[in-house]
């Protein structure tokens, strides 16, 4: 083969198989997606996610995602994103997702002390170093806010240079510890590293020879760094490390004017530049040991005699060991990593969700953004909501840009529009993200920047915006979402508290806040009270935290905690965060509540009332108390209960939370007011659910009564009924056979309804029970249904043709139900019962297995009743042209009204159709009575029309009587002596022996001259069907000759053996006489 055939056929493989070549345009796989690049969006089936493009720690990504008014993706993600993603990602929490930072742990350490600018305090390194061409520095400092003056906080000398590498900073009274690197004599620039607020901060600083790139970090957060900075050259060995001074020579020449003033602890250094994650652990208190030269020892240094005992300090450290979920795109699993640690994410939203905000540049408000953006000549308020802020905001443009906005809400006459609205909400999201980690570095005012927040949150609560707040609800889950960026700015006002100004306060017209530091021991004895403006510490409008709980934080060992309260009085909050639909909140028995009074809604009755109670170390979470006055309620026909809750934003997170009560209980209820207790600290409220009276307990007790009584007159004659068809020995039929399924099903589902107020007591009993019950009431609906199909196929769509239904049937009457209770058993085991009663919870789904084939049944039963009656109407009129050529008019009309009236009267309690007026019970209480009684009935109904009207049944007993009692007559007159040959005396004795001897002529039962279906006689007696006739006991049709009943005359000795009719015929002899069973 030729050269270039080799060369075109490995062209063609490799371009089929997607094998990568060696051009550039070739260098990936075709049917391999592309990366997802920063600031795409992906759309999958129910959401649309979008690719920040950043790495931050699982914190800071669900920080991010909230900002852009959406969430961290949740496990498992879409394969079509997970295609796209070649790292792990965060991924978020379906259920209790975290909301606050990482916790923190306290480790005691030795710290040195360096109390006042002194040329004899220092530490020295004993090892000299090696040479570095690359470097991390770390260490906890506590400086002195009153150190104004540039100082080492550690200087590095080597033999031919004195400023190797040093670190010096200085404290702005008032602001922030400015920090700069200096390598070789080369000067970084000054920056902001933490606030000099007296407080520990862990400080660290990186450097690589390669390029000079060097960076500042404090607190876990990069607060500088650039290029350029002693590139070239590593460092010579033989380096001497100090700590606290400045060396002018090697290991020596120190200054006070140099010298450092604070406390330092926990110094590492490392030969190497150390990786943001690493850089976490190291602030976490577990540094990495790869490329440690010092771990902090005190043993290792030479310490100065003026520093010496070292104190023992506290430091708290972020939790090193916890976890976040992540998702890893190899093995499409999910797993977890540090929280601490950076890593990829996807922020989605909703699709319905994500189209609105789509749709938002449209919607009115969009002048006022104009217009505060350009007064402050910057990008304040976003007009996309989907789009992203550029840029960091720092604390002085944050405080200018709320002054701006303030001042432009406080001209605007008429009310903000929904586009206004969502970009306000977003501002304040992200100044209250400002510190959510740790504090910025600032010169400016906290409290300043606080006051300009709760003026502005004051103004968009005012009552004309509450119809825009209910436009917006679905993409930032309402007024709530306000109070959650209150809440995160609050802590960050703790750095504005001294010992002579242990409390800040902010008070607006709608809105509140107040932080204090306070002293346990001085809450130990009566506990801690806060009291809103305008309420009474021993009246409704406060909140206490026992002394027990006070004492509790004491026995913890802190000595003080920071207490933060914030109240919002509102009408948005009772306009948009009421509950129409929402299910009730009833501690006691709320299946018997319900059944007393109807449930209309949920509404907010109080102000939104918070407490919250930090130690150094984060939230503490306490037992509180409160008490807030509602809303006066002017419904006399309404029942108004109140309901302690709070709002809980881990439940559905995407839409902002909802209110809950778990923990919460009302303690005494006042003319217009609350007091609760709940066993945690977080927002509350005080709710009204209002009902519609329906009836009181008297009435609610008289319908319990009757329904006990009626229900045990119903399970009387049921059982009546089935022993009856047992003992009379009725033939084996499909309509037999059907109707002891009904009956026994029926009557053992109202014997345990009746039992099942003894099973309340014991859990696993009542579960028994109501599964039971479950199960038979299910078995008894579903006959009636077979009772319908049986019914169909006898008078609606006659067959002669027998086929095997009773399999079907039993399939139908027993199967299904327990396919029902063992599907609803598997899928709702812990919501299946109901609360104080042993029944299904009419509260969750679980009521739905039982609901839903009844209206099934119940609506196919119907239309069969219908269609019956139709035929019923027309075999009557045909019936009577038949017998009276030309009918009158009014005649016509009885005929066919009674022909409608007889079958549904009778039909109606054996479909079990009666239990539709089940669904009017709500309306009225009439209707509930109507219920109980026509329910009631349904029992001796069907002992009516299948025992004491039923021909069969009550031909079965009189055979059985009169064959007891030939039986006895025999007994008495034959003679017992030998030789005796006794003779039947009587046509019951000839049957004895062959029953089918006396047996009538069989013939079938049909109007002359009818055509289509046959005319129903009777009605629970369904003929077999070998005999064609249809017989419909309890009515007969109109214009039928009364059927002569089976039966014979007493017979004596000398009678003769032909059996004779009741009115002297011979039966046989007779064939036009209609026969009967």
């Amino acid at each position: 083969m030729a050269p270039w055939c080799y060369c075109l056929l490995a062209f063609l493989i490799r371009s089929l198989s997607g094998t990568p070549s060696n051009s550039p345009g070739e260098s990936r796989n075709p049917w391999v997606p592309a990366p997802v690049a920063p600031g795409e969006v992906v759309e999958t089936a129910d959401e649309v996610c979008k690719f920040p493009g950043q790495w931050l720690n699982w914190w800071q990504a669900q920080e991010s995602c909230e900002q852009r008014l959406g969430h961290l993706v949740l496990p498992p993600p879409d394969r079509l994103l997970t295609a796209q993603l070649p790292d792990p990602i965060w991924v978020g929490q379906r259920e209790a997702p975290l909301q606050r930072p990482p916790q923190r742990r306290a480790r005691a350490t030795a710290a040195l002390m360096f109390s006042e600018r002194s040329a004899d305090r220092a530490a020295r390194l004993r090892t000299p170093l090696p040479a570095l061409g690359a470097l991390t520095a770390c260490a906890h400092v506590q400086w002195d806010t009153t150190s104004s003056d540039p100082a080492a906080l550690f200087s590095l000398a080597v033999p031919t240079l004195a400023n190797a590498l040093q670190l010096r900073a200085f404290a702005e009274p008032g602001g922030a510890v400015h920090a700069a690197l200096v390598v070789r004599g080369h000067h970084a620039p000054f920056r902001a590293a933490f606030q000099a607020d007296g407080r520990w901060h862990h400080v660290c600083v990186t450097w690589e020879q390669p390029g000079g790139r060097w960076a500042l970090f404090a607190d876990g957060r990069r607060r500088a760094g650039a290029r350029g900075l002693g590139a070239g050259h590593p460092l010579p060995p033989g380096g001497i490390l100090v700590l606290g001074q400045d060396q002018d020579s090697l290991g020596g020449g120190f200054s006070a004017r140099d010298a450092f003033s604070g406390n330092l602890t926990d110094f590492h250094l490392w030969a190497r530049a150390l990786s943001p994650a690493h850089m976490h652990r190291a602030r976490a208190c577990a540094p990495p040991p790869g490329g440690l030269l010092f771990r902090w020892d005190l043993g290792a240094l030479d310490v100065a005699p003026s520093l010496l005992p070292p104190v023992w300090v506290r430091l708290l450290c972020p939790v090193p060991s916890e976890e976040c979920p992540t998702w890893d795109p190899a093995p499409h699993s999910e797993g977890s990593l540090l929280c601490l640690q950076p890593l990829p994410f996807l922020c989605c939203y909703r699709t319905e969700k994500y189209r609105r905000l789509q749709d938002a540049q449209s919607w009115p408000g969009q002048d006022v953004i104009r217009r505060v953006n350009a007064l402050a000549n910057a990008i304040v308020l976003l007009p996309d909501p989907l789009s992203e802020a550029h840029g960091d905001l720092s604390l002085t443009e944050a405080a200018r840009f709320l002054r701006i906005l303030e001042g432009v809400l406080a001209k605007e006459a008429a009310p903000l529009g929904p586009a206004a609205l969502l970009a306000v909400l977003r501002f304040l999201r992200r100044v209250a993200a400002l510190g959510t980690w740790e504090p910025e570095p600032a010169t400016g005012s906290w409290e300043q920047l606080g006051q300009a927040v709760m003026s502005v949150a004051s103004r968009v609560l005012e009552e004309p915006l509450a119809g825009v707040w209910l436009s917006v609800s679905e993409v930032v889950g309402g007024p709530m979402a306000l109070v959650a960026s209150v809440q995160r700015l609050a802590p960050l006002l703790n750095s504005m508290l001294t010992s002579e100004r242990p409390r800040m306060h902010l008070q607006h017209r709608h809105a509140g806040l107040e932080v204090r530091r306070l002293r346990l021991r001085e809450a130990s004895t009566e506990g801690y009270m806060f009291t809103v403006p305008g309420g009474h510490p021993e009246g409704p409008g406060h909140i206490r935290i026992p002394a027990a709980e006070v004492r509790r934080l004491l026995g913890k060992g802190l000595s003080g905690v920071t207490m933060i309260h914030s109240w919002f009085s509102s009408s948005v909050f009772q306009h948009t965060l009421g509950a129409p639909g929402q299910e009730p909140w009833a501690p006691d028995s709320p299946e018997e509540t319900s059944g007393m009074q109807r449930f209309l809604s949920t509404q907010v009755g109080s102000a939104i009332i918070s407490s919250e109670v930090w130690d150094e170390t984060g939230e503490a979470n306490t037992a509180v108390t409160f008490h807030l006055q509602h809303q006066p309620q002017a419904f006399p026909p309404k029942l108004v209960e109140p309901v302690c809750a709070f709002w809980n934003f881990s439940i559905s997170p995407d839409s902002g939370g909802s209110w809950a009560t778990t923990g919460c209980s009302v303690t005494a209820m006042y003319q217009g007011s609350t007091a609760c207790f709940c066993n945690h600290s977080t927002n509350f409220a005080v709710l009204l659910q209002v009902y519609d009276v329906q009836r009181g307990p008297e009435e609610e007790s008289l319908l319990r009564t009757l329904s006990f009584v009626g229900c045990g007159v119903s399970f009387c004659t049921l059982s009546t009924t089935f022993l009856l068809f047992l003992a009379a020995g009725v033939p084996k039929s499909e309509r037999a056979t059907v109707h002891k399924n009904l009956t026994f099903s029926l009557a053992s589902a109202e014997g345990f309804l009746m039992a099942s107020e003894w099973a309340k007591a014991n859990k696993v009993a009542c579960v028994a029970v109501t599964a039971v019950m479950h199960l038979l009431f299910l078995v008894a609906f579903f006959w009636m249904l077979v009772e319908g199909l049986l019914l169909w196929s006898k008078v609606v769509a006659v067959s002669m043709r027998p086929g095997p239904r009773m399999p079907l049937y039993y399939a139908t009457g027993w199967g299904v139900p327990v396919a029902i209770v063992a599907i609803t058993l598997a899928m709702s085991p812990h919501d299946y019962v109901a609360t104080g009663h042993c029944w299904l919870s009419v509260h969750t789904d679980a009521i739905w297995a039982f609901v839903g084939p009844v209206l099934f049944v119940l609506t196919a039963n119907t239309c069969i009743l219908v269609r019956v009656v139709i035929v019923t109407v027309s075999s009557a009129r045909h019936r009577a042209r038949m017998l009276s050529p030309q009918p009158c008019r009014q005649q016509q009309l009885r005929i066919q009204m009674w022909a409608t009236v007889k079958p549904v009267l009778v039909l109606l309690p054996i479909l079990g159709l009666t239990w539709l007026v089940g669904v009017l019970v709500h309306l009225s209480p009439a209707w509930a009575y109507a219920a109980v009684g026509l329910n009631s009935l349904q029992g001796p109904y069907i002992f009516l029309v299948y025992a004491a009207y039923n021909g069969e049944v009550r031909s079965a007993l009189q055979r059985m009587t009169e064959k007891k009692a030939a039986e006895a007559f025999t007994a008495r007159s034959s003679p017992t002596g030998p030789g005796f040959h006794s003779r039947p005396s009587c046509p019951w004795e000839v049957a004895r022996d062959d029953p089918g001897v006396l047996a009538p002529p069989q013939r079938h039962l049909a109007l002359r001259g009818t055509h289509g279906p046959r005319i129903p006689t009777t009605f629970s007696s369904i003929a077999e069907p070998e005999k064609p006739a249809v017989e419909l006991t309890a009515f007969k049709a109109s214009g039928m000759a009364p059927t002569p009943r089976v039966g014979w005359p007493p017979c004596s000795l000398g009678a003769p053996t032909a059996p004779l009719c009741g009115n002297g015929s011979d039966l046989r002899s007779d064939p036009t006489r209609p026969p009967t069973v």
